[in-house]
């Protein structure tokens, strides 16, 4: 009797635990999408000019390795500030971590596609969502596939994207890491991981990218209204231009 008492509050904890981890999940997710309309992204003017004399591959490369120096600050800084506000069940630093990770690669995918010359069409919110799928997917944007760019974000699609980046914070659990076994452990993870989405990226973007010679200069970008202060992450990474 006692025994079986125990083994069934042992599964109702399991199973709380659980409930918790996916409201935990469910709300970054959340929050992913409610900042991705806020991140500042440099156009490809802005880029060449920041960058004068490099070729795509060049600059994209300095755009990896800002965003990878970035995101290991933001691994060895854990704890040190908290972007945005988190529930009672999740620790502070964590959430500050993944939410501060998912904005400098969101960031680091969006001038990748400036770069490579296939900005998604329409607005910035159609944009961003466009992003949103490509970082949570791994896989670049194709603009003339309507699917790749599709941003009406209705309470079904909005439901599937949140499923979306919620499997993509459940694959990359090793990004909790630096809260767990200390900042040079956890920056170097930060920094390998951004740099290996980064190179998936850049594999789909080279098949359909629009030749540097041929690129000219798109028009620029809409400025979110409340952009994003990117300094102000866990670390304050100085690595991204801003």
């Amino acid at each position: 009797m006692i025994r079986d008492k125990a083994r069934d509050l042992a599964r109702e904890g399991v199973r709380k635990g659980g409930d918790r981890a996916r409201a935990g999940l469910a709300y970054l997710a959340d929050r992913i999408i409610e900042i991705a309309p806020r991140i500042p992204v440099r156009d490809l003017r802005t880029l060449r000019r920041q960058f004068p004399g490099l070729g795509p591959e060049q600059l994209a490369d300095k755009l990896v390795a800002g965003a990878a120096n970035a995101t290991a600050t933001v691994g060895a800084g854990v704890g040190a500030a908290a972007m945005l506000p988190v529930p009672p069940a999740m620790p502070t630093e964590l959430a500050a971590e993944i939410t501060g990770v998912a904005a400098i690669e969101l960031k680091l995918i969006a001038e990748l596609h400036e770069v490579y010359g296939l900005r998604p069409p329409g607005s910035l919110k159609d944009r961003s969502t466009a992003y949103l799928r490509s970082w949570s997917g791994e896989r670049g944007i194709e603009p003339l596939k309507p699917s790749s760019v599709n941003s009406a974000l209705g309470g079904q699609m909005k439901r599937e994207l949140r499923q979306q980046i919620m499997k993509r914070l459940v694959r990359d659990l090793p990004m909790l890491v630096p809260f767990l076994v200390g900042a040079v452990v956890g920056a170097a993870m930060n920094r390998r991981d951004t740099k290996k989405l980064a190179a998936r990226i850049r594999a789909d973007l080279r098949k359909a990218q629009v030749p540097w010679e041929a690129l000219t200069d798109l028009p620029p970008l809409e400025k979110p209204a409340d952009p994003l202060d990117m300094t102000e992450l866990p670390g304050h990474p100085r690595e991204l231009g801003y």
